[in-house]
């Protein structure tokens, strides 16, 4: 059997959107020939997947599951084109298939739990409904005795999962129900790396230079700017949804608890979506016919 660089396998992946058993099979069958593997794909079934690969899946929904005895929550998306097809029950059905199985692993590797067989499952309700589907990501906390909330919007579309110190199940709700409406960068000021505080001032300074007023106002005036900045992402210096007369650190030191971290998922957060000019291509189509 010949040896395949897994360059090789991930190259063949990126072209063809297939998985990596597939593709691997194909260049091994090919003796490492990409051409030809890819030739080998298309008389196969799964190409019709490969097809869709290209197109950008930004749409989607979050789930959370939380293990029976309360230990581990987890939290994933997958993506799909459009949201007609998020609100597909076969999507759906998919959607919990691999949250339940991100639960049951001992570990978050989704690479491994699509090489055991979902990659194939995926690739069958790709051909179904006739979208791209992406399993994108997946988190899991394991509470080693401290308090889990979760919380996902009602559109499935924002899933918030926060590990507290102390306080009890509805404050985790109420906290990770506070993260998704707000979307704090930070727990708390100091967290917020320095470059990105930096970053902000050099814009201050500058935006407060072009006011004309002396240096010294121009200090003050940039660190109050920089002190509400940093009230506004760091979680404890928010006001809370609930009540905006109290701010969230408070409600924390009210239940004597703490958060020790959070983590929160938009669908589609971060992807970059092409924008199609129709016009252009009908005028290229027309030019070229």
């Amino acid at each position: 059997m010949a040896t395949i660089p897994p360059l090789l396998v991930k190259e063949l992946r990126d072209r063809t959107g297939l998985g990596m058993m597939d593709c691997k099979k194909a260049l091994v069958d090919a003796e490492g020939n990409i051409d030809q593997a890819i030739e080998t794909l298309r008389k196969s079934s799964g190409m019709k997947a490969a097809k869709k690969a290209g197109r950008t899946a930004s749409e989607g929904l979050v789930s959370i599951r939380k293990s029976d005895d309360g230990q581990i929550t987890v939290l994933v998306e997958i993506n799909c084109e459009t949201d007609f097809a998020a609100r597909d029950e076969n999507f759906k059905s998919f959607v919990g298939r691999v949250t339940e199985l991100v639960l049951g692993a001992e570990q978050v590797d989704l690479e491994k739990l699509l090489a055991e067989g979902l990659e194939a499952e995926r690739e069958a309700l790709v051909q179904k409904i006739g979208e791209n589907i992406s399993v994108r990501r997946a988190v899991r906390y394991n509470s080693d005795g401290k308090q889990l909330g979760s919380y996902v919007h009602t559109n499935g579309k924002i899933g918030v999962m926060v590990e507290l110190e102390g306080g009890n199940e509805e404050l985790g709700k109420d906290i990770a129900m506070h993260v998704a409406a707000t979307n704090p960068m930070v727990i708390t000021p100091d967290q917020l790396p320095a470059e990105e505080v930096a970053k902000e001032r050099e814009i201050y300074v500058a935006q407060a230079e072009d006011s004309g007023k002396p240096p010294e106002i121009v200090e003050k005036m940039v660190e109050g700017r920089i002190h509400k900045y940093l009230a506004e992402v760091s979680l404890v210096e928010q006001p809370f949804v609930k009540d905006p007369d109290l701010k969230v650190g408070g409600l924390l030191k009210a239940a004597n608890a703490t958060v020790n971290r959070f983590v929160r998922y938009e669908v589609g957060e971060g992807i970059e979506v092409e924008k199609a000019d129709f016009a252009a291509e009908v005028a290229a189509q027309l030019q070229g016919n």
